[in-house]
């Protein structure tokens, strides 16, 4: 992440992100604050990593725009990433909307044929009172997904033509 430090603004590219940890998602997120910021982990009470160690030594990235691209392929660690940022008015998503997976579980084999998945945990926001299951993150900017790139770029290069 340091060596993003001279850019003018980001852009993450989670349009096939299908995953990832709530750890994670507050380790990236830990960089765009310059305090700590709680990131809401569904799999668990709050806890210091619920929050991001903000602000990280030596990172420049707390006052630069942030730009989520997103589709509906975007799913699970992903969406609580676009979320929480949403919700925190940290990024803009640009895309389509998530896909609603919020909600983890484990799988369960049932004989050699058969499975079930099980819901052990929800990712109720304890600020906003929702969570993303069955209706996704819905973007700021609804583009089609092969436009977002370009269309977060554009965006991107008009607020810092007026800076």
């Amino acid at each position: 992440m340091a060596s993003l430090n001279h850019v003018d603004a980001i852009i993450f590219d989670l349009r096939d992100n299908t995953g990832g940890f709530p750890g994670m998602v507050a380790l990236i997120a830990s960089y765009l604050f310059d305090h700590p910021e709680y990131m809401y982990n569904p799999r668990e009470a709050p806890t210091q990593q619920s929050w991001t160690q903000s602000p990280v030594p030596g990172n420049r990235l707390a006052d630069k725009p942030v730009y989520v691209l997103t589709s509906a392929k975007t799913i699970s660690g992903a969406e609580e990433f676009c979320y929480d940022l949403k919700m925190l008015k940290r990024a803009t998503l640009v895309g389509e909307t998530t896909r609603g997976e919020a909600h983890a579980g484990v799988w369960h084999r049932i004989d050699d044929h058969f499975g079930m998945g099980i819901t052990e945990t929800r990712a109720i926001n304890p600020f906003s009172k929702t969570d993303w299951e069955g209706t996704g993150v819905e973007p700021n900017v609804k583009v089609n997904v092969a436009d977002a790139l370009v269309t977060a770029e554009k965006l991107a290069e008009r607020i810092l033509q007026k800076k």
